[in-house]
């Protein structure tokens, strides 16, 4: 398992409007993003790509009140087959994208052609919840609208940049009627918030300081700002989680990769660890007794 302390520019941070039913989440990722981008060769377009999927996976996480994981997944017939970003619940964050070495278009619409996204929930306890959105917007984000149109009765929007560097992203949410009770007036006031977000420039998201992003677009309103998160790359690989995916190849196959190569050897996609099984680690195992080795 690879760990990589963040840098304090690592930051999610959640925000209220005092006076209307509305949340909002900023993130900015740097260390984190980079960490990620440094274990494999992508194109500059590929990296940007994941930089907003991997900020994304932040904004949604946040909105969940739970113990586990969100997964974000896109499968296409384009240039990049599968892109995979996973966000815990204490904003550990992995991705993984295939093709990236191949890939060579620019626009969204080419690297995942004709794709799908699926937003899974997986949680500690209790039952894991997907859904799944057709990628035919021009950018992430507006996939992801289509997909909380569909799903959600609240409103969602949300804006992200990634340059290869930084990756950035700001989300907004109505919240149940409580404060503001007049439909037309809660209408209003999410249009103004959502004009208000959308004059944020790209490079805005990726470089100002939360609070000072959030003070230009909202020095008018009364917000609450909670403490700060920070995300950072973390993989949850282990030798004990490969070794019960040995475990589920049965016996004779064990047997047979042995005698083939020796050893058996596992990797890790997100994190490029290896991980390497010897006869004698697996001596329980092939005697019908499944205990992981602690080496």
């Amino acid at each position: 398992m690879t760990e990589n302390a963040p840098s304090a520019t690592d930051t999610s941070l959640r925000f209220l409007f005092d006076e209307a039913d509305l949340r909002g989440e900023f993130v900015q990722l740097d260390s984190a993003y980079r960490d990620i981008l440094a274990l494999h060769h992508h194109s500059p377009a590929v990296s940007r790509l994941l930089g907003e999927f991997l900020a994304a996976a932040v904004l949604l996480a946040t909105t969940l009140k739970f113990e586990g994981k969100l997964i974000l997944q896109a499968r296409s017939e384009g240039q990049i087959p599968l892109l995979m970003v996973e966000c815990s619940s204490e904003l550990e964050l992995r991705g993984i994208v295939r093709g990236a070495e191949q890939a060579t278009a620019e626009r969204f619409d080419l690297l995942l052609a004709n794709g799908q996204l699926a937003i899974t929930i997986d949680p500690r306890r209790g039952k894991r919840y997907q859904g799944v959105v057709p990628l035919d917007g021009d950018n992430l984000a507006q996939c992801l609208q289509s997909y909380f149109a569909q799903s959600e009765q609240l409103g969602t929007r949300l804006w992200l940049a990634a340059d290869g560097e930084r990756a950035g992203g700001l989300l907004l949410q109505q919240l149940p009627s409580q404060l503001v009770t007049d439909s037309r007036q809660r209408d209003n006031f999410w249009e103004h918030a959502c004009t208000l977000a959308a004059t944020a420039r790209d490079e805005e998201l990726l470089t100002l300081a939360p609070a000072e992003l959030l003070h230009r677009l909202y020095h008018e309103e009364a917000l609450r700002l909670f403490e700060p998160r920070t995300p950072l790359f973390r993989c949850s690989c282990s030798r004990e989680r490969t070794f019960g995916a040995l475990v589920a190849l049965g016996r004779e196959e064990l047997e047979s990769l042995l005698a083939e190569q020796g050893a058996i050897t596992m990797d890790c996609e997100f994190c490029n660890s290896r991980y390497q099984y010897q006869r004698e680690d697996l001596a329980e195992l092939l005697q019908g007794s499944p205990e992981p080795p602690l080496h």
